[in-house]
């Protein structure tokens, strides 16, 4: 089992000995904070070219400015990254968090805890991201009697990484169904300039994550119409209605969506210029086609792909989410942005509703 956690969020017999799989821009600030609260760090990455890169020059084309701690260890091999942790850290983009962990489950320590920070939905399953990794050390646990029983929690909220890597202030959620390991999560991340707070609804917070990024594709179109701040804001708060009727009927806490892993993430990324997901809608209002910019962009949108996802849970759970059903047509159907927003509010008038 895991050593027992101090108040400082590290055991009692030494450093914290933390993985953190994941070389993107969150991989390298989670590497950061954790270091700089004292915990032994190792940073894996999927191929051995980029993680000889960054061992040797201790930083990454993603995250300008950002230097990872010299005390931060990037190993070369899978065994060395997960050998002895306590918690590993999944920064993987979910589209791909399924493959990374088949590949990594068999080397995987017996109880250590697992903190998921990725947010999207996989298309395949409609699962969650740390539905996906249950799933997968479940299936591959026959050697581990505690794979059942494993930690697993996810952190989230309001999180540019541009802005956390300048050590800016911010606050996040730590979730979990097991309140001992969110604590956990919360003495691990918390510092100076980062409040952790924690939240025992797991799926809200992921979901909330999740479908935040469709609604900042939808934010970055109107910016890409020049359609208004006016129109800007409507959008998210309607949008934050659709997240919070999808989220309730499956049974998360209406609360959450109002909150830090809510409205505030969802804030963030429909009016950060550094936001992925805004930026992605930006491009298609002024004309560009979604093929176009995901082969410039160096990063994931994780919208995109979430889009397909939200709109089969929304017929699954039978709840209306007119915007992205909209963002769905604009990117998988071809329909004109402009036709998009016009087709939004031409629809039949009704009395506001929230969840």
């Amino acid at each position: 089992m895991t050593p027992q956690a101090s108040q400082s969020g590290r055991p009692r017999d030494g450093a914290l000995r933390v993985t953190v799989l994941g070389l993107g821009q969150m991989g390298m600030v989670c590497a950061g904070v954790l270091a700089g609260n004292g915990a032994s760090v190792r940073v894996w990455g999927h191929s051995e070219e980029e993680s000889g890169r960054v061992a040797q020059t201790r930083r990454s084309d993603k995250l300008a400015g950002f230097v990872l701690p010299e005390s931060v260890i990037v190993p070369l091999s899978d065994r060395g990254a997960m050998r002895d942790a306590d918690v590993v850290i999944s920064a993987v983009p979910v589209q791909f968090t399924r493959e990374t962990w088949r590949r990594l489950a068999p080397l995987m320590p017996p109880g250590a805890g697992v903190v998921s920070v990725a947010k999207g939905i996989e298309n395949s399953t409609l699962l969650r991201p740390t539905q996906v990794i249950a799933d997968v050390l479940g299936r591959s646990g026959r050697d581990d009697p505690d794979a059942a029983a494993r930690r697993i929690g996810c952190l989230s909220g309001p999180t540019i990484a541009a802005e956390l890597a300048r050590c800016l202030p911010a606050a996040m959620i730590a979730a979990s169904d097991e309140p001992e390991f969110a604590r956990q999560i919360q003495l691990m991340f918390g510092c100076s300039w980062l409040r952790v707070y924690t939240n025992a609804d797991l799926l809200g917070v992921e979901l909330a994550g999740a479908m935040k990024n469709v609604i900042a594709i939808a934010a970055g179109i109107v910016d890409g119409l020049q359609a208004g701040n006016n129109a800007k804001s409507a959008m998210l708060a309607r949008g934050l209605a659709e997240i919070a009727r999808l989220g309730t009927a499956m049974g998360a806490s209406p609360e959450t969506f109002f909150g830090i892993a809510g409205v505030g993430d969802l804030a963030t990324s429909c009016f950060s210029p550094e936001g992925r997901n805004r930026s992605c809608g930006e491009a298609l209002g002024q004309g560009e086609s979604l093929q176009d910019y995901l082969k410039r962009t160096p990063y994931v949108v994780e919208g995109v792909a979430t889009a397909k996802a939200v709109l089969a849970l929304a017929e699954r759970y039978r709840v209306e989410v007119p915007i992205t059903a909209a963002v769905g047509a604009v990117l998988f159907e071809g329909l004109d942005p402009i036709r998009a927003i016009g087709q939004l509010m031409m629809r039949e008038p009704k009395p506001e509703r929230i969840g």
